[in-house]
């Protein structure tokens, strides 16, 4: 009966690790893979202008971020 405690939580433990280490996987790939152009509309609503002779983002919370 000892025996069989154990084991399940050594199990849960294991399960529990498992998710731990998928999330922060899919975390950084969420990271990585962010998106890196702007629409000019996206630019002004976040503040900014955009500047469609550099193709870039001036100002705002998009600063700097290319606008496609």
């Amino acid at each position: 009966m000892r025996i069989r405690r154990i084991l399940a939580a050594v199990i849960a433990t294991a399960a529990l690790a498992g998710l731990g280490l998928t999330g922060a996987a899919t975390a950084a790939a969420t990271a990585q893979g962010a998106r890196s152009y702007v629409t000019p509309s996206e630019c002004r609503q976040g503040g900014g202008t955009p500047d469609l002779t550099d193709n870039l983002c001036k100002g705002g919370t998009h600063n700097g971020e290319q606008v496609d």
